[in-house]
């Protein structure tokens, strides 16, 4: 009998069980400060987004944390939205293709950079440690 292969790209909710999943297999530690944090997977990064970061491409952006970091939380004025983790589902699944990585891999390497964000680092002291780890 032949191996069962995936022919559709995985939807929005697959995605979003993936990133769930990977939420949960993070240390209590870390688990414990994204109780506020909403999780959302759309297609691509909306216009205002790319604008706003300089992008050409809506397939230049995997993920993006809006919010206040858990640092800052006393900063947060009244009214307030709520702190977000976006992940972009189309370019995910480009950079999935082309990395050869698992798409679980892919997704939770988003998701671990964006909740970095969620707890003050900067995308340079993110590279700094996975270059150190690696």
């Amino acid at each position: 009998m032949a191996a069962s292969r995936q022919t559709l790209a995985p939807d929005l909710d697959a995605i979003e069980a993936i990133a769930r999943a990977a939420a949960e297999r993070l240390p209590d530690l870390f688990r414990r400060h994204l109780g506020g944090v909403v999780f959302r997977v759309d297609e691509f990064p909306d216009d205002e987004t790319l604008d706003e970061m300089g992008l050409e491409s809506p397939f230049d952006l995997l993920g993006l944390y809006r919010g206040y970091h858990i640092g800052m939380a006393e900063a947060v004025p009244t009214g307030a939205q709520p702190t977000m983790i976006h992940l972009y589902r189309r370019p995910i699944l480009d950079h999935w293709a082309e990395s050869g990585d698992s798409l679980e891999a892919v997704v939770t390497h988003v998701l671990i950079h964006e909740i970095g964000h969620h707890f003050g680092l900067s995308d340079a002291d993110m590279d700094r440690i996975e270059a150190e780890a690696g």
